[in-house]
């Protein structure tokens, strides 16, 4: 958790080659330029190691967002709007042709990469620039919350736990604002989209899932259990003695009713994806994940109901609300009791070691939605809990039944805040009414996907001889 988003790649492509502008003729030059920028640091992330990437996160961020006021000025001047005053004049003199490669489309072949697809509007490049742009924010949250998660190291302490979560929020709430921009934007348009990645209903699902994830960690930065189960697999830890966690009980409340919130929106999102979106199919790891995430907010949702039940003596009521939630996630509670034996423990204790080994190596950690450390969690308290009422209380566990169709509504917590596209300068935009010095023709490459080549005409070659000319290496511009 969040979710993690592969980022997309891009073809080259030349503004000047598709659109003029008379009032500042140097406006498509800038944005080829910006755009450029974008390409290559797109290319570079996707090359580099996994544990390498979330290092580079802030590389593609800044040149998306260094892209993003040239392709809205365009857009702009095509719309006939006016920045910061200014009229500009935008003619399109023949459709575009731009491959972007989807990062949640079902691909045709399993194990490969989804095709490249060709967009030719502009308006759907703002779509996957803009996306591209979300999803990094989302991944900037997923590096943020990485260090909470590791066990080969001492566990962080609470202010940089808290300071972690925070930073993850913020990242997702700017994501989710995004999406919801794209989402009501592809209200007015008129044309399907060329795929699900940019469809109205994959982008209004992750800006549900955006707010969803969002949710759950307003309550993981107080939520101890979760960092207690972490703790005791950390061989690191120096603690052999901790205080019991305590969680006042109105709060205990508070967190269910935020985790039913987290899962009504990641519900929403799954609704949306399950289907047969505009475009296309959406992948199925990624509808999996929504799934996961609702079924992982309802069962933390149990557990706090749970633990409101045996604050107030009720540890009984307590320990079935520990059965509801073990039933959300779809977990047998006879694989959870000690006695599970032979190729079952076998089989949980391998399933863990290998997430386990994900979160270490920074590769595909979580991609269960926390379907597994909700699971230790629940398994801790009914052991525990079960041991209490065994051998003091004794009280009577309820049917699950009754306690699960009681379960009140969500409470929202986070508003989402209107995105306000990013706009050039008044100087800037002044400055482009110059002609452009050069010509921003595409290079060699076209795409960021490919190493190869393509054939041009060499320089100071006779027109049509270009096959007769041959180089040891090609030049890289």
């Amino acid at each position: 958790m969040p979710y993690p988003f592969p980022l997309p790649t891009t073809s080259s492509f030349s503004f000047s080659s598709c659109f003029n502008c008379d009032s500042h003729p140097s406006l498509p030059l800038n944005a080829s330029t910006q755009r450029a920028v974008v390409r290559e640091t797109l290319k570079k992330h996707k090359r580099l190691p996994p544990s390498s990437q979330p290092a580079n996160l802030s590389s593609v961020v800044s040149s998306l967002t260094g892209y993003l006021p040239y392709l809205f000025a365009v857009d702009a001047g095509l719309s006939h709007r006016a920045v910061h005053g200014d009229e500009i004049n935008v003619v399109l003199k023949t459709a575009p042709a731009i491959e972007w490669r989807p990062t949640i489309s079902d691909s045709l072949v399993p194990g490969k990469e989804p095709p490249r697809i060709k967009v030719q509007s502009l308006e759907y490049e703002v779509f996957f620039a803009l996306s591209a742009l979300a999803n990094t924010y989302t991944l900037q949250a997923r590096a943020a919350l990485h260090p909470l998660y590791v066990t080969s190291t001492a566990p962080v302490g609470t202010q940089q736990r808290q300071a972690a979560v925070t930073t993850a929020t913020r990242n997702l709430l700017d994501a989710a604002a995004i999406y919801d921009y794209l989402r009501s934007r592809s209200e007015t348009l008129v044309t399907s989209p060329p795929c699900p990645d940019i469809s109205p209903a994959a982008v209004s699902a992750k800006c549900s899932l955006a707010l969803a994830e969002a949710t759950l960690l307003a309550v993981l930065k107080d939520d101890p259990y979760p960092a207690v189960v972490a703790q005791d697999r950390n061989e690191n830890d120096t603690e052999w003695m901790y205080r019991a966690p305590d969680i006042p009980r109105v709060r205990a409340h508070l967190f269910a009713r935020l985790c039913l919130a987290a899962s009504e929106h990641a519900a929403k999102a799954y609704s949306l994806c399950a289907g047969r979106p505009a475009g296309g199919k959406i992948n199925e790891n990624f509808t999996h994940y929504l799934d996961d995430l609702r079924r992982t907010s309802r069962a933390k949702a149990c557990r706090f109901f749970g633990i409101d039940s045996e604050l107030g003596g009720q540890t009984g009521t307590a320990i079935a609300w520990l059965h509801a939630g073990l039933q959300e996630l779809g977990i047998e509670r006879k694989e959870s009791s000690k006695k599970t034996g032979g190729f079952g423990r076998l089989k949980k204790e391998w399933t863990e070691k290998r997430e386990d080994r994900k979160v270490e190596k920074g590769s595909n950690w979580g991609a269960d939605a926390g379907k597994l450390e909700e699971t230790r969690v629940l398994e801790m308290l009914e052991t525990k809990w079960t041991k209490q009422n065994d051998t003091m209380l004794t009280q009577v566990i309820p049917p699950v039944g009754p306690l699960l169709a009681q379960i009140p509504s969500g409470r929202e917590i986070h508003t989402i805040k209107p995105f306000q596209p990013p706009l050039l300068e008044a100087a800037t935009l002044e400055a482009m009414r110059a002609p452009p010095d050069r010509s921003d023709e595409p290079g060699a490459y076209g795409s960021s996907d490919e190493e190869t080549l393509t054939e041009g005409t060499p320089v100071g070659a006779f027109p049509g001889t270009q096959g007769e000319y041959r180089t040891a290496t090609p030049s890289y511009y």
